[in-house]
């Protein structure tokens, strides 16, 4: 578990757990708290008393005093912590009691945003063996649970608003649910669960925390809405297994969900059913694209992965563990499932899993800092990394929320974007090795588009790179994997550089739009010693304040992704919403407004600008990704470059613009033809509202690249249905980018 800059970090222990600090340095300082279950200070089960108090300037504590308020604490009192700093070595602790653990990074806000802070620090929590079975901490208050040994199903029932979570112990296990409503058996009616009109309702092979969560009946009735799934792959299509299914393989008697659904349910006057429908949690399915078979494998569920369903009706429920071992589903060894029953007051948020690669640790979605701000305006989110951001407005729509960034000015929540402060003497060496561009070149104060590419050429991630002081420099970009790359590089060349992992420590808004400006130059203040605004250009950078020396300091640069002039501010979470609030102030009178994920997507296609698993994805090099403007050639070396210089003497693809004839939006994809041969395909597409017609970024093959070339997109299977266009350069507005650089 990672500590970013400001952050606090909740830490369950039991007696005998250790708990281990790594990545101190003579720079870094970690603060502790404990309590015990009635939030008081506990510090002394892990050997250690308080030094000194909590500094609440230095963090970001509203999920901390959250915590203390509901565990019967006092957020107002001093709160006592040990304080860690300058240790070369791991510090392990060792917990003699039940406690929770806070974990603490302080910084100042003015220290985060100008990128003058210590490194991470990295926690591991090593639990001490267990009897029984390993589960993931409690969501809230607990009014029932039980476990379903395998091979076995359990019925129950449920009140309206009660929480059900049903929990895979040992990873790898799948479990049958169906939900019948408790007033339809009492008149003799089975009202359950209908997975087609489910199916047919969220538009999607099951429900997912959202706006699309619920489970419905065949009247196409709510009856559950899922708040939390951590797994994310199940299926609604199969029946639970049943006992025809085993004897056809040869297997007569074995055990089966069918039939240990059906006794479960007896008691409830529920009909007998030699196969029952279920809803088929942690089964990993999907349906062959060709063939259209349903296609099954091992379970994608780890250990302690689960689904949380609020009821909306009163229900009799049933989950079982399912005992299939003849194939793969359930690992090939069946095991428990476990269920929990949470009381309608727990305060559980919606979320999804996160992990930052398959083997990281799992956090589930948080709120941005702007949250409070966005949440009245819209009901709409979607994750974006580990933020829940906001998809449209409905207020003016996604339609509205574009032509707001084309003719006045737009303001988006962008937290989802990764940020890394890379510092040291040896920072420009490690970024000079590490990008497509010639870092040597990039001032203080200035911006630069840039890649990270593998050997082969391959983009891993882009981003902008601000350099802040000589040794400094802030990369944003889409993914953590930067992070993992350039950790990598500058051990093995031997540099002396440090990367700071952000996280959510930075959240950032984009303020876009010909307007931006006028709206800009109303809040923020700069010093002299830094650009003012007038004198930041495009990809320019500064630090500023909000209305005068004493207010909210943030970064702000001169960057976007709409390819209209636009600015980003990057902020601490203390003064997201003072910074927000003062935003829509300034903008009121020049009609700013929120925008969402579906207009960006809208727009970022018109100006031509690069996704990733879309125009940039694996075995798709930096110039076949429509990127090599941003690739220096002409450097020593960076990593790539040899497959590079091949690659570009001899192009087989290349990234162009196709004007569709009508107003059709071909899918991510599409195969792209020439006659009957396919010479490329659908990388992005959208209906352009500008150009009152359908576009689409393709990746084609340089015979068949040429300005004006007449092509077809096919769909139906590509063969009986095409959609004509004329291929064109991109940006399909703005070519030269004179609204970015205006």
């Amino acid at each position: 578990m990672d500590l970013a800059p400001r952050d606090a970090l909740r830490i369950e222990l039991q007696a005998g757990d250790l708990l281990s600090v790594h990545g101190l340095s003579k720079d870094n300082q970690v603060w502790l708290a404990g309590f015990d279950d009635k939030g008081q200070d506990a510090l002394s089960a892990l050997g250690l008393t308080g030094q000194d108090t909590l500094d609440h300037a230095l963090i970001d504590a509203g999920a901390f005093f959250g915590w203390v308020a509901a565990h019967g604490g006092d957020p107002t009192q001093e709160t006592p912590v040990f304080s860690v700093q300058g240790l070369s070595e791991p510090l392990v602790l060792k917990a003699s009691a039940t406690l929770a653990v806070w974990a603490f990074c302080p910084a100042s806000r003015h220290h985060l945003v100008t990128g003058h802070i210590t490194n991470t620090v990295s926690l591991l929590h090593q639990p001490a063996p267990r009897t029984g079975p390993v589960l993931p901490a409690p969501l809230g208050d607990i009014r029932d649970e039980f476990t379903v040994a395998r091979g076995t199903g359990q019925a129950y029932k449920v009140r309206k608003g009660d929480i059900i979570q049903i929990i895979d112990i040992d990873g790898q296990q799948c479990s049958d649910f169906m939900a019948l409503r408790a007033d339809g058996l009492d008149k003799g009616q089975e009202w359950m669960i209908d997975s087609t009109a489910t199916r047919s309702m969220v538009r999607r092979a099951y429900p997912g925390p959202g706006l699309l969560d619920k489970f419905f009946d065949r009247e196409m009735r709510p009856m559950l809405n899922v708040i939390q799934d951590t797994c994310g792959q199940h299926d609604t299509f199969g029946l639970a297994c049943t006992a025809r299914g085993y004897e056809e393989r040869g297997f007569p008697g074995h055990v089966n969900c069918s039939d240990n659904m059906t006794n479960a349910l007896d008691p409830f006057g529920v009909g007998r059913r030699a196969a029952w429908p279920a809803i088929n949690f942690f089964w990993s399915t999907w349906i062959d694209p060709h063939s259209h078979h349903i296609q099954t494998e091992e379970s994608r569920s780890r250990p302690g992965d689960y689904v949380a369903m609020r009821a909306l009706d009163d229900l009799v429920c049933v989950s079982t563990a399912c005992p299939d071992d003849l194939d793969p589903i359930n690992g090939w060894n069946p095991t428990d499932i476990h269920v929990r029953i949470y009381r309608p007051d727990a305060p559980i948020r919606r979320a999804v899993a996160y992990r930052e690669k398959e083997d990281a640790p799992m956090t589930i979605s948080q709120e941005s800092a702007f949250h409070d701000r966005l949440a009245p305006l819209t009901e709409h989110f979607a994750p974006a990394r580990d933020l829940w951001t906001p998809v449209s407005f409905p207020s003016h729509g996604t339609l509205g929320e574009y032509w707001a960034c084309r003719e006045a000015v737009t303001v988006q929540d962008m937290s989802g974007l990764r940020k890394f402060d890379i510092v040291g003497p040896d920072a420009e060496r490690l970024l000079q090795q590490a990008m497509t561009r010639n870092i040597a070149k990039l001032a203080v104060w200035r911006g630069t588009y840039s890649l990270l590419c593998d050997d082969s050429g391959t983009v891993i991630d882009d981003g902008t790179l601000f350099r802040m002081g000589p040794e400094l420099f802030r990369w944003c970009c889409g993914s953590e994997e930067s992070g993992r790359v350039l950790e990598a590089l500058a051990t093995e060349m031997g540099l002396q550089v440090r990367i700071h992992a952000m996280r959510g420590a930075l959240p950032n808004l984009a303020i876009q739009g010909p307007k931006s400006r006028e709206l800009i130059r109303k809040i923020a203040f700069t010093q002299p010693h830094v650009p003012s605004l007038d004198q930041l250009k495009w990809f320019g950078v500064t630090v500023a304040r909000l209305h005068d020396r004493e207010g909210a300091p943030f970064m702000l640069s001169r960057s976007g992704y709409t390819g209209e002039l636009g600015y980003e501010i990057f902020c601490a979470k203390a003064d997201a919403t003072r910074i927000w609030d003062a935003i829509i102030d300034a903008g009121a009178e020049f009609g700013v407004t929120p925008m969402g994920s579906a207009a960006l997507e809208v727009i970022r296609i018109e100006a031509g600008l690069a996704a990733a698993n879309a125009e940039f994805a694996p075995g798709v090099d930096a110039f076949e990704a429509g990127l090599g403007f941003a690739v220096d050639l002409t450097k020593t070396d960076f990593t790539g470059k040899a497959a590079l210089e091949r690659n570009t003497r001899d192009p087989r693809r290349v990234l162009k613009g196709l004007l569709i004839n009508c107003d059709d939006v071909p899918a991510h994809g599409a195969p792209v033809f020439a006659g009957e041969r396919q010479v490329g395909q659908v990388t992005s597409a959208t209906r352009s509202p500008s150009l009152e017609r359908a576009i689409a970024i393709v990746r084609l093959a340089v015979e068949h690249a040429e300005d004006g070339t007449e092509l077809e997109i096919g769909q139906l299977d590509g063969r009986m249905k095409r959609l004509t266009g004329t291929v064109t350069g991109i940006p399909f507005i703005d070519p030269q980018r004179k609204r970015a650089r205006a």
